[in-house]
């Protein structure tokens, strides 16, 4: 059955004029059979399926039609471990011939542009400084401004890739460039892959990463026993697919996949691989990700936004502050009467000589003479009836009479 639906698809894309290519790909989805028939052919060792398939999906990916090239994209994971199974498995070279040019033929479409010219991919690198949505630069802590930070303030560091080399072949060298590569562009189009790929993509990784290792006992995976040579900028592309899995409803595969990973990565001591992955699965323990996301739902990154807080206290005191203030008694604020309820207190401020910070009655103070201790005059011609204005009152009748005693005119009644 399944060989009968992959030959249907072979032989109707071939007699398709051009002018139908856009709907052709539109329903593609409608054909449920159709992509776990591809899996199976991908995954025989020996099927002569396999060469016109991969023809096929050159073909769709050298159409430029945005849909059928997806739709070959899913398929990359699959096609990638049967590229780096096929020396250990011992499989017949022409098999693997066709996945090694329909590979080369994706690379070598991906680094160019229309015209032919070879591409430079550009990568902006935020700076901390600047909120984002993943960070407000005030929870980092302050931030020194010296001379080199205000001089970096603002800049975007830009961060480029390219060109890239043709290639004809695969060899020892450059294989893992090319996967690199690809496994780049297929995160680029994370977002419409299906479940089935994101699976493949959790599989992969696990099974490149332990095999020929003593986990893969645990994992009791009995495919192939040598180990596979990896590179830290291929595990990281592995590492970016994997957090986007996890996200959206595979959890179980790629938690494994992630804990492969970073398994790899701490046996190779890659510290590129052990950043990224380790800051992946503390986010884990977020609340968007504990909640678990649903396979039916919304196919996004789930970020937790960290709230706005104002850079200054709203309680800062600054010279415009201190300038506007106005100060409020007790007794003076119309709103409540009698000055009790939600009035400002009053600030009372004495200085080292008994005056008060207080205003003062515009008009001129008369004493003819020093009252006595205990008397009800006051230096301010205001009158609080409370007990605590009375103590300010009694305080600086003391403090002014001890003043007027020290002088030389007053010096019988310092004596007295």
């Amino acid at each position: 059955m399944d060989q009968g639906v992959v030959e249907e698809w072979l032989s109707e894309f071939k007699t398709l004029p051009d002018s139908a290519v856009s709907s052709y790909a539109a329903s593609l989805k409608e054909k449920g059979s159709l992509v776990p028939a591809l899996y199976k052919v991908i995954r025989e060792n020996y099927s002569d399926l396999l060469e016109p398939v991969c023809h096929q999906l050159f073909e769709f990916y050298r159409s430029g039609e945005p849909r059928l090239q997806r739709f070959v994209l899913q398929f990359l994971p699959e096609l990638l471990w049967s590229l780096l199974l096929a020396p250990s498995a011992a499989r017949d070279p022409h098999t693997s011939g066709c996945i090694e040019a329909l590979l080369l033929g994706i690379y070598n479409l991906e680094i160019v542009d229309k015209d032919g010219q070879s591409k430079v991919l550009s990568f902006t690198v935020p700076s901390l400084s600047k909120p984002s949505v993943y960070h407000e630069p005030s929870t980092i802590g302050s931030l020194a401004l010296t001379e080199g930070a205000l001089a970096n303030h603002g800049l975007r560091r830009v961060v480029y890739s390219g060109p890239h080399l043709q290639r004809e072949t695969f060899t020892a060298q450059n294989r893992f460039e090319v996967l690199t590569f690809l496994l780049l562009c297929y995160n680029a189009a994370l977002s419409y892959m299906t479940s089935s790929s994101l699976q493949s993509l959790c599989q992969l990784s696990s099974r490149v990463c332990i095999c020929g290792y003593p986990r893969q006992q645990l994992r009791r995976y009995k495919g192939i026993s040598s180990r596979l040579t990896v590179t830290s900028e291929f595990l990281v592309q592995l590492i970016t697919g994997i957090h986007y899995a996890l996200c959206n409803g595979e959890m179980d595969l790629g938690s494994k996949a992630l804990d492969d990973v970073l398994y790899r990565a701490q046996l190779e001591l890659y510290p590129e691989a052990l950043l990224v992955g380790n800051a992946i699965k503390s986010s884990q323990q977020c609340a968007a990700l504990k909640s678990g996301a649903s396979k039916e739902g919304a196919r996004s990154i789930q970020v937790e936004i960290t709230p706005t807080s104002s850079r200054i206290s709203r309680n800062a005191v600054t010279s415009l502050s201190i300038r506007g203030h106005r100060w409020k008694r007790h007794d003076g604020d119309p709103a409540t009467p009698g000055g009790q309820g939600s009035s400002i207190p009053e600030i009372s401020v004495t200085m080292p000589n008994g005056d008060s910070l207080r205003p003062r009655d515009p008009r001129p103070l008369t004493q003819s003479e020093p009252e006595p201790l205990g008397s009800a005059s006051e230096v301010s011609p205001t009158h609080d009836p409370s007990p605590r204005g009375q103590e300010v009152r009694r305080q600086k009748s003391v403090r002014r009479l001890v003043d007027e005693s020290s002088g030389p005119s007053s010096a019988g009644r310092a004596q007295y």
